[in-house]
């Protein structure tokens, strides 16, 4: 039986790592096909193998802070695990058909709070690691929003002499760049975070003596997320594409890279972003940087509020998952 969890762990980690990339794709490619710079088909291939680049160029600490720093290693148990992915999957899928874009990392993390806590009790949960990515849900916009305003600012002044129709091609062009350095980014930040769950189940399982991240384990979570972000979530793409405010390839190539900057340095923190968070952020921070009644605020209001209920949300069905688990498996 053992095996067989081990296994359905595995298989739900991966699931939920391509459901992470089909979901989250929006955020790599939603600016560059509003602004045409790409065709869809174009610009999901590009985000997705600029998904992959993130393991050959950068270090796995958010997949150490998700193994070891949510829940204790101690109380971590295979149906833990199930019940956390499967409340994590859920939301996914429920966000996108409302085409919302909200965090996988954080739908991930409440799943394996709400697990633990049914069956452990709120002991399980690291309070330290955890008030960290809480603080972040705020931070992480916030941070997107004020990096793209100033480096909005500082484009627009170096930029002020340029004519629109040249300046356009130009930033047309600087977009495939800062498009592909947030895939990057992406990647490095948001694959980790099944290595970490992967990590777990191979330590619960009896086959790894302690928490340690296999090749096999990175190489095959960065292929799901990456084939994920290759077909695209398109609901989710209109919205932060058109529906938070305009795009023009201007304001798209500095809403990434701005955003690609703030989780790049995140992750080298082992910092567990919402790049969902930061790119919304950076989106409207291009916005207000025009005006503020640019930014469609009623959207962004239905996105934050759907930001604030992930955590809760997944805690409880992932709770309910584990509940019912506890029926069904063998003591």
């Amino acid at each position: 039986m053992t095996e067989i969890l081990m296994i359905a762990v595995i298989a739900a980690a991966l699931a939920f790592d391509f459901f992470n990339g089909f979901h989250d794709s929006a955020n790599a490619i939603a600016t560059i096909v509003i602004t045409k710079t790409l065709k869809p088909g174009q610009a999901v291939i590009l985000a997705g193998l600029a998904n992959f680049v993130g393991y050959f160029a950068f270090g796995v600490a958010v997949a150490s802070t998700i193994g070891k720093g949510v829940i204790g290693v101690q109380y971590i148990s295979l149906p833990i695990l199930i019940a956390a992915l499967v409340g994590a999957i859920i939301w996914n899928i429920i966000t996108w058909l409302l085409g919302l874009p909200t965090s996988s990392s954080h739908a991930l993390i409440g799943g394996l709070v709400g697990a633990a806590v049914a069956s452990a009790g709120i002991k399980a949960v690291i309070v330290a690691g955890l008030g960290k990515i809480a603080l972040f849900i705020v931070l992480a916009p916030l941070l997107g929003m004020l990096g793209a305003v100033v480096f909005t600012n500082i484009v627009l002044a170096i930029s002020r002499k340029a004519k629109p129709v040249p300046a356009n091609k130009v930033f047309k062009r600087l977009q495939l760049l800062s498009a592909s350095v947030y895939a990057v980014a992406h990647g490095t930040n948001d694959a980790q975070k099944s290595m970490g769950i992967i990590a777990l189940a191979l330590v619960a399982g009896g086959v790894n003596a302690e928490f340690r991240l296999d090749e096999w384990v990175v190489l095959s979570c960065y292929s799901a997320m990456a084939i994920g972000t290759m077909f695209g979530g398109w609901r989710i793409v209109r919205t932060m594409g058109s529906r938070i405010t305009k795009i023009r390839p201007m304001e798209g190539f500095c809403a990434e890279t701005s955003s690609a900057v703030v989780m790049l340095l995140t992750a080298h923190f082992g910092i567990p972003v919402s790049t969902t968070h930061v790119i919304a952020g950076s989106i409207m921070g291009v916005g207000t940087v025009e005006r503020a009644s640019a930014v469609r605020w009623i959207t962004a209001r239905r996105i934050v509020w759907a930001w604030f209920l992930t955590i809760p949300f997944t805690a409880l069905v992932a709770a309910a998952v584990f509940s019912l688990l506890s029926l069904v498996l063998p003591k």
